[in-house]
């Protein structure tokens, strides 16, 4: 099953997503949306990001290569951080350089969408708990990250998280590519069977320090290859049964 958001005639739905047409749902899918009243095709339709999280918890070096990248260790237990729910934003919105950075960068991810309520959890309580997956681009200030050594002002301006641009439900999270495009051209590509902690652990570490809700985004960490963006530029996300991300700079 796809589900994605959509604007019509200035109204938001969620829908299924049925080849070129739309079902709209009554309410998300995760809060029991049922299907109502006739299809619209995706040509007529907006898409939006797919889900309204209360929060984004990502998981930063969950990939041995991309920690060393950045000269860093790997966690031996993961090491996670907030986006805030303005950060998100859906496909071809634009992600916007802010004046007080002069290093943003692409970070290519694999997001997971909860659909029941969690609090701590096993890996296997977790993994019944998920509703789904998507693209995600956990886009950051480097400049700012290293120089504060913290993360949330260098990952939390507006637009640093495009989402999208559908939710698959039919998906197998250990065994999935991430690779992310500049201008058409690759710089990251990665697999997830290389996370340190896969999704169902993180998950489950992640329920026991904070209750994840329905409709929250978990991004799961970055391949390497992690490079700048600039103003001009159309990047792209992929993951390979779930869709591409698209999304200018500016």
């Amino acid at each position: 099953m796809r589900v994605c958001r959509f604007r019509r005639a200035g109204v938001d739905r969620y829908a299924l997503v049925e080849g070129e047409v739309l079902r709209p749902l009554t309410a998300a899918p995760w809060a029991g949306g049922l299907p109502e009243g006739p299809g619209v095709p995706l040509a007529e339709a907006t898409l939006l990001a797919p889900v309204e999280p209360s929060k984004v918890v990502c998981v930063g070096r969950n990939y041995v290569a991309h920690a060393r990248e950045l000269g860093n260790e790997v966690p031996t237990t993961p090491l996670i951080f907030l986006k805030p729910s303005t950060s998100v934003i859906g496909p071809q919105d634009a992600i916007r350089c802010p004046e007080q950075s002069r290093e943003v960068h692409h970070e290519g991810e694999l997001g997971v969408v909860m659909g029941r309520t969690l609090t701590n959890a096993s890996a296997a309580e977790a993994r019944g708990a998920i509703f789904g997956y998507t693209c995600l681009n956990d886009v950051t200030a480097r400049d700012i990250q290293r120089e504060e050594k913290q993360f949330t002002r260098a990952k939390g301006f507006d637009t640093f998280c495009p989402v999208g641009p559908v939710v698959e439900t039919a998906f197998d999270p250990l065994d999935a590519s991430v690779a992310c495009r500049v201008n058409g051209t690759e710089r990251q590509r990665g697999y997830t069977r290389d996370m340190a902690f896969d999704v169902y652990a993180l998950v489950a570490f992640i329920s026991g320090v904070m209750t994840l809700l329905p409709g929250d985004v978990v991004a799961t960490g970055t391949p390497e290859g992690v490079g700048p963006i600039r103003r001009g530029d159309w990047v792209e996300v992929e993951v390979p049964g779930i869709g591409v991300l698209r999304n200018p700079v500016t």
